[in-house]
Formats: structure tokens, C-alpha cells, sequence
């Protein structure tokens, strides 16, 4: 009786816990994302070293050069993120027809188990995503930058999961902060906000 009683209220701690970090994420976070952009001029910025799935190193720097999709995921992910990259592979459709394409990064948030081949692996079949990966102290910096919510969640079965962020967040062509799609947004709407980012 004991033992259950103990069981109950972990889970209960667990999921007031969840509960907070989701407040705090929909109530503080995420509106922030959402001001103008010009409120942004730090988002992405720092002194992160990343390698990208196909070896060449990813920092700061590496957002220059085109309009980029940056999206915060990992490979064990059950639903947000393969979701994700559905509406990826839909978008990159319509903007192939349109003679387009856009830069997608998927930087992992589980880096323990997010090696350079199976991200590069679990990433490939969408047209334009490059998969991004580094230690977790470099990870943990490039979270920051992008201020990005990841954290491990243990799971009762053991091994664990990891709750994060699932908007896509927006670069210009100069690596500044153009805006963000949210995760499910109206395909339309997020057409329209990716044709103006390629516009630019």
C-alpha cells in the first residue's frame, strides 16, 4: 500500500511539474517568440560549435548566406517531431513547384543518443533538412541561443523521453530572426509566411 501510495505521488509531482514548464512555455515563452522580430536581434546568436550530418561544422555563422527553417527535435521523438517533418516535406512541395526550396535544420535535443549517422538517417528523406548535432554542453548553448525548452523526461518503463519546443523558428538571408510556424499551423498560413521569408 505504501509502495503505490509512493508511485501516486510521484506521479502527481511528474505531471504538476509538466504542467508548470507548459505554463510557462505558453504563458511566457512563446509570446515572446511571437513580438515583432526586431525584438529578436539576439535569437540564434552565440558561441555554440555544432557539426552538421554531413561533418562541417555549424555555428553562429552558419545561419548566414540563406532564409533558414531551424527546428529543435530529436530522433526517439513519438510525435511532434515526425509530424513536423510531414508538414516540412509539404511545404518543400509546394515551393519546389514555385522553382524554390528552404534551408530546414533539425538540431537534435537528445544529443546522447542523436549520433551524426542516425540523424543524418532519420532526416534524409525530407528534400533540404540537415540534420545537426553536438555534445550536450555545445546543445545545451545552441538551446539557449535559440531559446528553445528541452528537458528529459524519464519514462515509466524506463529510458526516457525529452519535452521541448515545437515551433519553427524563421532567418532571414542575414541570420536575423524572421518569425516562427507553429507546430500544426494552418498550411496555408505557414505557406504564406515562408513565401514572404523567401521573398526577402
Amino acid at each position: 500500500m505504501a509502495g503505490n501510495l509512493r508511485i501516486l505521488r510521484i506521479a502527481l509531482w511528474t505531471t504538476v511539474v509538466l504542467a508548470l514548464a507548459a505554463l510557462v512555455w505558453f504563458q511566457v515563452v512563446e509570446p515572446r517568440l511571437n513580438q515583432p522580430a526586431g525584438m529578436h536581434s539576439d535569437l540564434g546568436k552565440g558561441d555554440y560549435q555544432l557539426v552538421t550530418t554531413d561533418g562541417q561544422p555549424f555555428t553562429e555563422d552558419s545561419m548566414k548566406g540563406q532564409p533558414t527553417a531551424v527546428f529543435f527535435g530529436f530522433t526517439h521523438c513519438p510525435d511532434v517531431c515526425p509530424t513536423t517533418l510531414g508538414e516540412v516535406m509539404a511545404w518543400q512541395e509546394d515551393l519546389e513547384a514555385e522553382d524554390q526550396e528552404l534551408r530546414v535544420l533539425f538540431v537534435t535535443v537528445d544529443p546522447e543518443r542523436d549520433t551524426q549517422e542516425i540523424l543524418g538517417e532519420y532526416v534524409s528523406w525530407v528534400p533540404g533538412v540537415t540534420g545537426i548535432t553536438g555534445t550536450p554542453e555545445e546543445i545545451a548553448k545552441a538551446t539557449r541561443a535559440f531559446r528553445v525548452y528541452a528537458r528529459k523526461a524519464p519514462l515509466n518503463e524506463g529510458g526516457y523521453n525529452v519535452d521541448h519546443s515545437t515551433q519553427v523558428l524563421l532567418f532571414d538571408a542575414q541570420g536575423e530572426y524572421f518569425g516562427l510556424i507553429g507546430y500544426q499551423e494552418p498550411h496555408e498560413r505557414a505557406m504564406g509566411t515562408l513565401r514572404r521569408l523567401l521573398a526577402g
